[in-house]
């Protein structure tokens, strides 16, 4: 499959909230790595699995809390930290920022409240770790999201080799590498894969600089292809999972420049 779910680690002392959390997740079309009640397990279940997001309550069975077992977590793995906790005393909250935490609800939330700390953690997360590699600060919004200057936004971030696409209530995660071509159609763009499409109210320049995957080449006004995912191509087209797509005249020097001829 090219479309994964999103897998989350959900680290909560009551079973019942954790139950209740995970069944709503599950709903939303999230996949739920494991749930863990104490630092021993939290950190097995996600040597074990494959985590995006870990929703870290600060209050656990055993001697290490929330914030010591995120400490050990993102020492395996940079992903984005959700806390979930009653406690919001200066101290706490303190200890908290030294983890850099993606997102942070206090208890009692909603699955509302936790799909909205979502999007923010995977946005947030997505936007620290750019700048990080770029060393460019990006300007957010007031709602701690990216900037894009337009009242027009849409959820797909770049994280490590994948993208997070949001796809009704939930994202799903595309491996970059299984991306065949994208597709502009006025207003809107098409994300294609093997078996999937995804609709997106983004220009094609806007969606490749989101995307920002070096194998993603522009061939016409309208398509950019998967160098990697071409099957043969002439003059005039490339064929990508048997699609034919048109070369434009004014990208034609680009696209040959993507090979070595000998």
């Amino acid at each position: 499959m090219s479309a994964e779910k999103v897998n989350i680690l959900i680290v909560e002392d009551e079973s019942i909230v954790a139950l209740d959390l995970a069944s709503g997740l599950e709903h939303d079309g999230y996949n739920i790595a494991g749930i863990a009640d104490n630092a021993e397990e939290a950190q097995q279940l996600f040597t074990e699995n494959d985590v995006d997001i870990v929703l870290m309550d600060v209050n656990i069975i055993g001697e290490k809390d929330g914030i010591d077992t995120a400490i050990e977590i993102l020492k395996q793995k940079a992903v984005p930290i959700i806390y979930l906790t009653a406690f919001t005393d200066a101290t706490t909250i303190e200890r908290i920022k030294q983890t850099h935490p993606a997102a942070f609800l206090s208890k009692p939330y909603s699955l509302t409240n936790v799909r909205i700390a979502i999007d923010l953690a995977v946005n947030n997360f997505a936007v620290s770790r750019e700048q990080q590699s770029t060393g460019k600060i990006i300007p957010l919004d007031k709602d701690g999201s990216r900037s894009t200057g337009s009242p027009e936004k849409e959820m797909i971030l770049r994280m490590h080799d994948h993208i997070f696409v949001k796809h009704n209530y939930a994202f799903v995660k595309l491996k970059l590498s299984e991306l065949l071509y994208i597709e502009a159609d006025n207003n809107y763009t098409s994300i294609v894969t093997i078996d999937k499409k995804f609709l997106l109210r983004l220009s094609l320049n806007q969606l490749q600089e989101k995307i920002n995957y070096k194998a993603l080449v522009r061939i016409h006004r309208s398509y950019a292809v998967n160098i990697n995912a071409i099957q043969s191509f002439n003059e005039q087209e490339v064929e990508v999972n048997q699609q034919h797509l048109p070369i434009g005249r004014n990208y034609k020097e680009e696209f040959l420049k993507q090979f070595d001829f000998r």
